[in-house]
């Protein structure tokens, strides 16, 4: 891969932002829309980058969709969920995964994490089982690239007889014991955010085995369009769907996935190995059957220096870093809704941090990051 030389300190270095392809491979896809002026939702690029994504992670089917969000929402319709139902749900993600519950009509329970994956906590799963038997279904997250327990998850939710709809927008790439997250439940979904592994700029996509619910999701993403020489709509519909000119740059990017994930893993291991010596600082742990994609290098601190003392410290530094997802169950507008757990999400929330992962990143920037957070262990010991 080819190596910028920039110089850290003249530029501000950023968490995760888009990174086109050297090869040029998106601006194929898109001058080919251009050219044949199949600018608008449907084309080649669309049919293409469904199948092409649908290979990539082994599934029968995949629906190009607006957003990650969208797919949710109509995985959730797939699965019949709707008015009154109850929907578990990881409450240590981004607001896209719990926000679709919502325009279902249904109710979400969030379930806590655990330490070791920092996902979906199966022993709080069966908690809220006893507690919820009747259940419509499980929104499981990968969060950062690290793939969830999912067989004791599968194991859990296969007894109830719930769907699993897994939320890999931020794991694409990542296995779980050689399977790609977002193919093991019932359905999947991925992300193509301009901060997301791979990008189309805005854009999703919805996976499943289910050739059928699929092809029903791209009936309602098109305003549940009849087929009729006239206008006619028996169901409720959405604008979902992708255009032709988002899915080239799809199309392209996914070429690269692989150079992207070899990449992070690279920027996740130099501060692991750097930091080593800092024994406040834990790295998020990955598990011998676990191949995540490493979307973010995330740590927790302890001790006297706070993760927002780091954070501080890179701002100063003009080096961008983020705190770990606040929990759902924690956030304004969804505390009044039920969890199941012993608080671990929140200790992750109060002293995780997300380190600077972008793929654009040199060699000298990683070391710049580093200096500046050894520096600030170093004032604190004088």
């Amino acid at each position: 891969m080819n190596i910028n030389t920039q110089v850290s300190t003249s530029k501000r270095i950023l968490l995760a932002s888009p990174h086109m392809s050297d090869e040029g491979y998106e601006q194929e896809y898109v001058k080919e829309a251009f050219d044949t002026n199949w600018i608008a939702p449907l084309g080649s690029n669309v049919d293409g980058f469904e199948r092409e994504l649908a290979a990539k992670v082994n599934v029968n089917a995949a629906a190009a969709l607006s957003s990650g969000t969208a797919a949710i929402h109509l995985a959730l319709k797939a699965a019949g969920v709707g008015t009154g139902d109850i929907v578990f749900c990881s409450t240590l993600t981004f607001s896209a995964t719990a926000n679709p519950i919502i325009y279902q009509g249904a109710t979400p329970v969030f379930i806590d994490s655990d330490y070791k994956t920092w996902n979906m906590d199966p022993l709080a799963l069966e908690a809220a089982f006893e507690k919820y038997p009747d259940v419509k279904a499980v929104i499981v997250v990968h969060l950062y690239g690290l793939a969830a327990d999912m067989d004791r998850i599968m194991e859990i939710c296969s007894r109830y007889g719930v769907t699993v709809i897994e939320d890999a927008a931020e794991s694409l790439g990542s296995f779980y014991k050689g399977r790609p997250t977002g193919t093991i439940g019932q359905f999947g979904i991925y992300s193509f955010n301009g901060n997301k592994i791979i990008t189309t700029s805005g854009g999703g996509m919805l996976v499943s085995n289910d050739e059928v619910a699929v092809e029903k999701t791209r009936f309602w993403a098109t305003q549940s369009r009849d087929q009729a020489r006239h206008y006619q709509h028996s169901e409720l519909g959405f604008n979902y769907r992708m255009s032709n000119v988002v899915a080239g740059i799809g199309r392209g990017q996914l070429k690269v996935l692989e150079q992207r994930v070899q990449r992070k893993k690279e920027i996740f291991e130099f501060y692991k190995n750097s930091l080593a010596e800092i024994e406040e600082i834990t790295f998020m742990p990955v598990n011998d059957w676990d191949q995540p994609n490493y979307w973010l290098s995330c740590a927790t601190i302890e001790g006297d220096i706070t993760s927002i003392d780091v954070m501080n410290a890179l701002d100063k530094a003009n080096i961008e870093s983020r705190p770990v997802w606040k929990p759902m169950h924690l956030q304004p507008y969804f505390e009044k809704y039920d969890y199941i757990g012993a608080d671990v999400s929140k200790m992750l929330f109060e002293k995780g941090i997300c380190l600077p992962s972008d793929t654009k990143m040199t060699n000298e920037d990683l070391d710049y990051v580093v200096t500046a957070i050894r520096k600030l262990w170093r004032k604190s010991h004088v």
